[in-house]
């Protein structure tokens, strides 16, 4: 996948619910900033770190959003692979080392830790370990303290969808290439702490079949009617640049895709540019177990001249994101993640980078969706319309606005 350069500016802060601005990572004359360490002429070294709100939390069950762990990145130039990395925290007796990982291809070392140990916030630091005739490199400190509580929040902590949320596309929808699906309130509920969306057949219309097509109008075969699982927070929860997160855990089969994903406020279909029009903001799909390429993407379409443009495509080797030999996409939950500022956006699962970009980047408000979609291209590969209904859970979202 494309991986264009860190972006200059890193602009992360977490917005309170009284709009207060946050810094995460102080500079001088450059709130926001990725800070540099001092540098050393000799070696000419260079380090930035990155704090994110918390946004790793792999595990089987739901679980408080309050106890995720929060995301840092140092990136350390000359990038010298394999170069050891220690992640410290502050403690009354000195800088304690808590986490040790090592340089990827691209200088950056990613670390998931505790935002705040004993009720108190953290203070941490990285340090690239002497290496290859360079000297030991520490950056900055950053701090935990500044991030607040989160633009929104649900963790479906109730027995029904929250006043923020509503159902979308209520139609069969031969246009969008869904004849055989609708989004349903019968598809969605709310139970046992998560959101279950789900694909299930339409009841209304147990006795009849629907043909599907592809998009050049050629048929594809025979489906039942089904019901999908599709909620927005628009008119309700909507920002701008900032982090989204959500922890979920997938259907296992194809047939269906699941999708955590931002639209723009207001549409405007003849923008030409992502600034003025917005984007759709795919921060993950997931097209099911045996699908392409691992069956986890990324993409982001937005307006040209031309026309609508997309980038993205496939997450490589997705497995290197799961925690253990033993965890599988739709046995535990996972935060998939997006930090948009306003010149990048970058992808994450459990606070790890999957994919950034700088193309189409929207400067106008998006709204979350959370989706369990079956589109007509992919009805064939269910294997059988006996293994309705499938489903997903959503554990929590969250938005943290710059």
């Amino acid at each position: 996948m494309p991986a264009p350069g860190t972006p200059r500016r890193r602009v992360l802060a977490a917005a309170l619910v009284a709009l207060a601005p946050v810094l995460v990572v102080a500079t001088s004359g450059s709130p926001g900033a990725a800070v540099p360490a001092a540098s050393s002429a000799v070696q000419r070294q260079s380090a930035t770190i990155l704090v994110l709100p918390p946004v790793a939390q792999p595990g089987t069950r739901v679980a408080a959003a309050a106890d995720a762990r929060t995301a840092i990145t140092a990136t350390f130039s000359p990038v010298t692979v394999g170069r050891p990395v220690v992640l410290s925290r502050r403690t009354p007796s000195g800088w304690t080392p808590v986490a040790t990982t090592r340089l990827n291809r691209r200088g950056l070392a990613e670390f998931s830790v505790p935002a705040r140990v004993a009720g108190a916030a953290v203070r941490y630091r990285a340090t690239a370990s002497a290496f290859r005739g360079m000297r030991a490199f520490s950056t900055r400190r950053v701090s935990t303290a500044h991030w607040g509580a989160p633009l929104f929040s649900d963790e479906f902590s109730g027995a029904a969808l929250g006043g923020a949320w509503e159902h979308r596309v209520p139609d069969y929808d031969a246009a969008g290439l869904r004849t055989c699906a609708k989004g349903s309130p019968s598809a969605a509920a709310v139970g046992d702490g998560a959101l279950r969306l789900s694909v299930v057949p339409d009841p209304a219309r147990a006795g009849e079949m629907c043909t599907a097509y592809r998009a050049d109008g050629t048929a594809i075969g025979q489906f039942r009617y089904r019901l999908n699982g599709h909620v927005s927070s628009a008119g309700h929860a909507q920002f701008r640049y900032g982090v989204a997160a959500a922890r979920m855990k997938l259907q296992k089969s194809r047939g269906q895709h699941a999708s955590f994903w931002l639209q723009p406020v207001p549409y405007r279909p003849h923008a030409t540019t992502a600034a003025d029009g917005g984007a759709e903001i795919d921060i993950i799909e997931w097209f099911g177990h045996g699908g392409n390429k691992g069956g986890l993407a990324s993409f982001v379409y937005h307006p040209t001249t031309a026309g609508r443009a997309k980038v993205g495509g496939f997450v490589t080797n997705p497995d290197r994101f799961l925690s253990s030999r033993a965890d599988r996409w739709w046995k535990k939950y996972h935060v998939f993640s997006v930090e948009w500022t306003p010149t990048a956006y970058v992808f994450r699962i459990d606070g790890r980078e999957t994919w950034r970009t700088t193309s189409g980047i929207s400067a106008q408000p998006q709204y979350p969706i959370l989706s369990l979609l079956s589109s007509d291209y992919e009805l064939k590969n269910l294997g059988g319309e006996t293994r309705l209904p499938q489903s997903m859970y959503v554990d929590w979202v969250r938005v943290w606005q710059s």
